[in-house]
């Protein structure tokens, strides 16, 4: 008898394979048979009209304090995401140093949740088995931040390290490499990641690469300058000698839409030459992030205590008050101050804001855009998260068409009004982008979020449904399936999201989360 049997079901192998009627068999949280399945089960799952495919594998995601913040454990299972790639943007929870430590909590601090977090780990593999002793939803596949690993050692300075501090942050990554991770990641418009310059960068990734990991990169920049920044990213992956994962791809500011045709074709030429680069995109048209980014890198150096101190110097901040926007009247990440929604702030007095705009606040507190924004980031010590509206959706259609592209929420989960792509990214690729629109075929966006990642990441018993492979699966109706929240209302689930297994666990069952939560921290050749 095996433990669960879906029955009559759309099979989507997740390999791209056009769909087949059958059946699927799970025992002891492996696949054992798919097709057609006699036998019977404990758990049976009528799939009639419903397609049946792997568990979707998000590519890009933030989980790293989420899974300890039990009173929020399906906001992923629901929209069928089982495995999680963390540590992404440059930032992860670990490594630790007394030094810095309270530094990285004081940056990170906009999506840390209330409670669950001891932060008693120091070593990248400490973390990991507080992880796994959390009993996580999903599975998680962790990254090495390069943005954390500096942190560590040299802290939020403004400088190119010593010999001894490249030693020390190489170190530091073959601790975490030989702990389990997959690779490294940066995030190269966040500091301390901005400081870095491309040979530091090599020589972090080269140590990743003597472990079979790849490199995955938040740019240096993903507008004026995105053509560049593509570039830095091709040469460090050339010097290091490993594959490379370009992070939510997009051209960022009014005046870059329609240059990911260009970006597209430069990642296209770089594969004919032989470079293994790909990249990874949600299917939204605004982005989110902490509110400090905003500012010019040298007005962050030394952390949220010296940006503070900065913002509080009327000579200083009217300095940073220059160069916030450029000649087009945007911010240095893309888009208009003004149009910025806040998603989340730490102080009482200002969580009444969130799901407003920056101009709205202003006409509340009869202030300009700018005073705005730098006094929250004043009065709530940087911990104030943001939607900023900087991207064309055409250009969305076009990275989500590519050959090259997989699919990855970017999910920053916070208390508030959080962006809505950490509850609806995957079904609104299936409603949105598929059935309404035709952008991409249903068997294909299925292997953009499953087979895909999995070959990436060298998963390769997930990704795919064959017999024996781990029993991650979903089960949707792909006449439904699509996604509910918007910027101003998201915290709603999706629809069309039935059922859905983890390591062969039923943790949502007729769209309802059942409790289980039977995720697995994931290591690198393990």
């Amino acid at each position: 008898m095996a433990d669960v049997v879906i029955r009559n079901g759309k099979i989507i192998d997740g390999a791209g394979n056009p769909w087949y009627h059958g059946d699927v068999a799970v025992s002891g949280g492996v696949i054992t048979a798919v097709g057609e399945v006699r036998e019977s089960a404990s758990t049976v799952i009528d799939a009639q009209g419903m397609c049946v495919c792997p568990g979707f594998i998000d590519m890009h995601s933030h989980p790293d304090l989420t899974l300890f913040y039990k009173d929020v454990e399906d906001y992923k299972l629901r929209q069928g995401v089982t495995t999680e790639v963390g540590g992404n943007c440059g930032f992860t929870a670990a490594p630790l140093s007394e030094a810095t430590g309270d530094d990285l909590q004081r940056y990170t601090a906009f999506i840390t949740p209330p409670k669950g977090v001891t932060w008693e780990w120091r070593t990248f593999g400490e973390y990991l088995m507080a992880v796994e002793e959390s009993r996580p939803a999903t599975n998680l596949a962790p990254l090495v931040g390069q943005g954390t690993v500096r942190i560590a050692v040299m802290g939020f300075q403004e400088r190119a390290p010593s010999s001894d501090e490249i030693r020390q942050m190489q170190e530091l990554v073959r601790e975490a490499m030989e702990a389990g991770a997959f690779g490294i990641s940066t995030g190269l418009i966040y500091v301390p990641g901005a400081y870095a310059e491309t040979e530091e960068i090599a020589a972090m990734a080269q140590v990743a690469s003597r472990f079979g990991g790849f490199y995955a990169t938040h740019m240096r920049n993903e507008g004026d300058h995105l053509m560049e920044s593509i570039q830095e990213t091709l040469t460090i992956g050339r010097e290091a000698n490993l594959p490379v994962q370009i992070s939510h791809h997009k051209a960022t500011g009014s005046r870059n839409h329609g240059k990911v045709t260009q970006s597209l074709e430069l990642i296209a030429e770089a594969r004919r030459q032989g470079m293994d680069v790909t990249v990874d995109q949600y299917p939204y048209a605004a982005a989110s992030t902490t509110l400090q980014a905003i500012l010019p890198p040298w007005a962050q150096e030394g952390g949220v205590d010296r940006i503070v101190s900065r913002l509080q110097d009327p000579e200083t901040r009217g300095v940073i008050e220059s160069e916030l926007l450029n000649e087009n009247g945007e911010i240095r990440t893309g888009g208009v101050l003004a149009d910025i929604l806040i998603t989340s702030a730490k102080s009482e007095a200002n969580q009444r804001f969130a799901g407003h705009t920056i101009g709205e606040i202003s006409d509340v507190k009869n202030s300009s855009p700018v005073n705005t924004a730098l006094n929250l980031l004043v009065e709530d010590r940087c911990a104030v998260g943001m939607v900023i509206f900087s991207m064309d959706e055409e250009d969305v259609r076009t990275v989500m068409a590519s050959p090259h592209t997989m699919i990855g929420s970017d999910g920053l989960f916070q208390l508030g009004n959080p962006h809505p792509r950490i509850y609806g990214t995957y079904p609104r690729v299936l409603g949105r982008y598929v059935r309404e629109e035709g952008v991409l075929t249903l068997e294909e966006a299925v292997r953009k979020m499953t087979s895909f990642p999995a070959q990436r990441l060298g998963l390769h018993n997930k990704g795919t449904l064959r017999p024996g492979a781990d029993a991650d699966i979903v089960v949707f109706d792909p006449d439904t399936v699509v996604d509910r929240g918007t910027f101003r209302d998201p915290n709603q689930y999706p629809v069309g999201i039935e059922h859905v297994l983890v390591n062969g666990r039923v943790s949502v069952s007729e769209g309802r989360f059942t409790g289980e939560t039977a995720g697995r921290v994931l290591r690198k050749g393990r």
